[in-house]
């Protein structure tokens, strides 16, 4: 009895270790959500705005362009994942991972080639395990990005969209991340940054409360609108890339703080269990030196009354 009441006790303590990591953690990560959120906050002003700059721009103008116009015939798509650096946030990455191996399984059903672009530790992970080939990959910052991160994962796929798929180059340009709707829900979504769909692009911001059928103003180019998109075409897909690594930086904020919580809540729970257990084995232990203290007491009285006859 002894000894499993040392293992109960022992399991109670690694236990209580593990707990107070797990609410470290939990509080870390809901600290960090909050900054998350208001650079998300931050962020979009100027991303709705290029958007509608691009827009008009498109709009007003026949110029043929990487940015607006759609291939007849693509062959060639890119896709960017982005995931987490760190694990212990439930199924935040698992579920930007499953949602990139449906974009890709519709992508080449289309007869397209894919090429994969990751960002963060466990996407490069999954590919790696598998062996598949990663066009480039990119990891270090995915808990807290920069405007200087969403510029360098921006360059090669910006470079890949300009060059001809003969050389290389792709079609379209779609990227998959972990949108943040509240604390407690955030969803893998996916989505084609390039060709920019202006219809698309009407529809959002008319459901972000826009007026519909709203009149874009009219521009003068100088030299001409070719320039303007290709002066705008880095800008707009860094400043797409930057909102969603600030947006999947907040969800896996928040994807760690609910697994976190989850796991200081299992280990309070499985503490308790164990000390009911180490209480029963002890109050055994009681009971049987209890018994044996009674059954030597009774057997020296049967020992003295029998010498005594």
């Amino acid at each position: 009895m002894g000894a499993q009441l040392r293992v109960y006790k022992r399991r109670i303590r690694a236990v209580t270790a593990t707990k107070k990591i797990t609410k470290a953690m939990e509080m870390i990560a809901a600290s960090r959500i909050v900054k998350a959120q208001r650079k998300v906050a931050a962020s979009m002003p100027y991303a709705n705005e290029l958007t509608r700059a691009v827009t008009a721009v498109a709009t007003g103008s026949n110029t043929k362009h990487a940015l607006t116009t759609e291939v007849e015939t693509p062959v060639r798509a890119a896709v960017l994942l982005i995931t987490s650096d760190r694990g212990l946030a439930g199924g935040y990455s698992s579920n930007a991972i499953k949602q990139a191996e449906r974009l890709t399984e519709r992508l080449r059903g289309e007869g397209k080639e894919v090429d994969t672009y990751i960002v963060g530790r466990k996407g490069l992970a999954y590919f790696g395990f598998r062996e598949r080939k990663v066009a480039e990959s990119w990891t270090g910052f995915t808990d807290s990005p920069a405007y200087a991160d969403a510029k360098r994962v921006a360059e090669p796929l910006i470079e890949a969209i300009q060059t001809e798929t003969a050389e290389g180059g792709v079609d379209e340009l779609h990227i998959i991340y972990t949108e943040f709707v509240s604390m407690m829900t955030q969803s893998a979504v996916d989505g084609r940054m390039l060709p920019l769909s202006l219809d698309k692009v009407a529809e959002t911001e008319t459901s972000a409360g826009g007026a519909k059928g709203e009149i874009l103003p009219l521009f003068d180019f100088e030299p001409s609108a070719e320039d303007v998109l290709d002066a705008l075409l880095p800008r707009y897909v860094e400043s797409r890339i930057y909102n969603a690594l600030l947006q999947s930086a907040a969800s896996e904020h928040a994807a760690r703080r609910r697994a976190m919580k989850s796991a200081t809540d299992n280990a309070g729970d499985l503490i308790k269990s164990l000390s009911r257990l180490a209480n029963a084995a002890r109050q055994a232990e009681i009971t049987q030196e209890i018994s044996e203290i009674v059954g030597g007491a009774s057997a020296m009285a049967d020992a003295t009354a029998g010498s005594d006859k």
